[in-house]
């Protein structure tokens, strides 16, 4: 139980970010079957019931999954509040979150049975119904739900936002779904105007909404850029922008399909898999954003724009590493000898799962700092060589994704000083914290990263499949860095240094989809993006060096 309530922190961002992610593919699938793929099943015969069929095979799939992970959420944070204030099951299954929780899974549940169900045209509306109905269980549960003063009107617009991220990105895996199911320019045609128009529609109520909830949520310019919540809201207008832009692109070469049906789809599909990626991130987005105040409710301790230029100034990177021995923790262990010595009673310096920070001084700060700029000298020496190996075709250049090995082996020394293999503090029980969890996880993206392309790039990996686990792993890198939590006292530390690290997740997800459309697409645009990833890490390299902690 301590260890849960140690990570719960953490867990709840990734397991929301899930519960997003697979309640807008269930909103999305309920929105396709209803205003697309039913309606257009009579004019497009045979090829209008397979596309049916396989949008509710996926819906049934996105239900269950939706059921499963809003069961763990439910179980999580009633495990975590018998835990902590010491109650039992009935006065815990009895709060609003457990309420909610039941009627959302009790809807998947029967989103699923309707699927495996000979699905008709009149339960159409009881799918609608259901999906109405979790929806609003959500809103319960939500920072509307949990304000004084206008909690009906930003309650329908949390609802409409939410319907309308369904609709829009949950629609655009059962899109693909139908695009791969059909042989023919119209229908292809019809099939990709009727979603261009549910996307267009989604899209104005989805930024309408957002609009609306932005003013009593962030309620100022200073709390936009100096919270994390409005910084946050910055994040994931961006990240709508650029699916935003690729769904524009899509639109255009549906013209030309409505224009000449004889128009190739494989970007649109190309497009169509990348937008999925870009909407899975732009819901973990989402979910950070419940973990933290409104920006409105946060009213000192802000972060001001004088604060954030002077951090992201660039300076020389530090490159000699302090004396582990300075750092606070090991003072602080040398204070408790000291105390033994003389037989007074003493704590452990630190014990994960006490809820206790490690102690951090200036030298920690610095340790920090070291760690970071070395690794921006990996990263920037791996773009250079993968720009080299791109221009001038050089063979000993392919060998680039090895250095990653090297900067593994660089963060699993360095990363985290007080635990294994530097530190007194053992693996397992290092894992109670959540930094070091994600410092855990980084480290194994990294090698399995570098493994993979290596083999790709050498000739030695002839699978196709596994040619995309440098696309995936990288942007998961960039996903994951916007659920990075730093344990740090102060807010404004935080989030000063989260305005370092929502860049390097941007240029990270740039060099993952840049790399994915090279390998899935042939042509010029295949040619650029081939350009677009080493340029990225690059930018990723000369942020890191850049980065700064005080």
């Amino acid at each position: 139980m301590a260890l849960l309530i140690d990570i719960f922190g953490f867990l709840t961002v990734v397991l929301r970010g899930i519960t997003l992610a697979t309640q807008s593919l269930t909103i999305g699938g309920i929105a396709f079957i209803a205003l697309l793929a039913r309606p257009l099943t009579p004019e497009l015969g045979r090829t209008g019931q397979t596309i049916l069929h396989r949008c509710r095979v996926l819906l049934f799939w996105s239900a269950v999954a939706f059921f499963l992970a809003e069961a763990i959420v439910v179980a999580l944070e009633t495990a975590v509040l018998m835990g902590s204030l010491d109650i039992g099951i009935g006065e815990t299954i009895d709060a609003q979150f457990a309420r909610a929780g039941f009627a959302v899974m009790a809807g998947a549940a029967a989103v699923a049975l309707l699927c495996r169900m000979n699905l008709a045209a009149w339960r159409d509306a009881l799918l609608v119904g259901l999906g109405i109905a979790m929806l609003a269980a959500q809103v319960t549960t939500s920072h509307a739900a949990a304000r004084i003063d206008g909690r009906i009107p930003l309650g329908i617009a949390d609802f409409i936002h939410m319907l309308s991220a369904g609709v829009w990105i949950g629609g655009i895996p059962y899109f693909l779904v139908a695009l791969n199911g059909i042989k023919g320019g119209k229908a292809w045609r019809r099939v990709g105007k009727r979603f261009s128009l549910m996307s267009m529609v989604a899209v104005a109520m989805l930024f309408s909404a957002g609009l609306f909830m932005a003013v009593p949520y962030i309620g100022s310019i200073a709390a936009l850029y100096g919270t994390a919540y409005g910084v946050m809201v910055s994040t994931k207008f961006i990240l709508l922008l650029v699916l935003l832009a690729l769904g524009g692109m899509n639109f255009l070469l549906v013209e030309r399909l409505r224009r000449d049906p004889a128009t190739p789809i494989l970007r649109l599909k190309r497009f169509a898999e990348v937008e999925i990626g870009i909407g899975l991130t732009v819901l973990f987005a989402a979910a950070s954003l419940t973990s933290v105040p409104p920006g409105v409710d946060l009213t000192y301790d802000r972060a001001t724009g004088h604060e954030i230029i002077e951090r992201l100034e660039p300076r020389w990177p530090r490159l000699e590493s302090p004396d582990r021995a300075s750092l606070g923790i090991f003072e602080l262990n040398q204070q408790i000898a000291a105390d033994e010595a003389a037989r007074r009673p003493a704590p452990e310096a630190f014990v994960p799962g006490t809820g206790i920070l490690p102690p951090r001084n200036a030298m920690d700060i610095a340790w920090s700092e070291y760690n970071h700029h070395w690794s921006g000298i990996f990263v920037l020496i791996i773009g250079i060589i993968a720009l080299i190996e791109r221009g001038f075709h050089v063979k000993w250049a392919r060998n680039w994704p090895l250095i990653f090995l090297l900067l593994g082996v660089f963060l699993l020394l360095r990363s985290d000083p007080e635990v294994w293999p530097l530190g007194d503090v053992g693996l397992i029980v290092s894992l109670r914290d959540p930094e070091v969890v994600q410092h855990r996880i980084f480290v194994i993206l990294v090698a399995a990263f570098a493994f993979f392309e290596w083999r790709v790039r050498t000739g030695r990996e002839k699978r196709p499949s596994l040619k995309l686990v440098f696309p995936l792993l990288t942007a998961a890198g960039g996903l994951l860095l916007l659920t990075h939590s730093h344990a740090l006292a102060n807010y404004k530390d935080q989030l000063l240094i989260e305005y370092t690290h929502i860049p390097l997740a941007l240029a990270a997800m740039a060099a993952g989809w840049s790399r994915w459309l090279e390998l899935r697409l042939p042509g010029r645009i295949s040619r650029v993006a081939a350009w677009v990833w080493p340029i990225a890490f690059v930018v990723i390299g000369l942020l890191l060096l850049s980065y700064r902690e005080a």
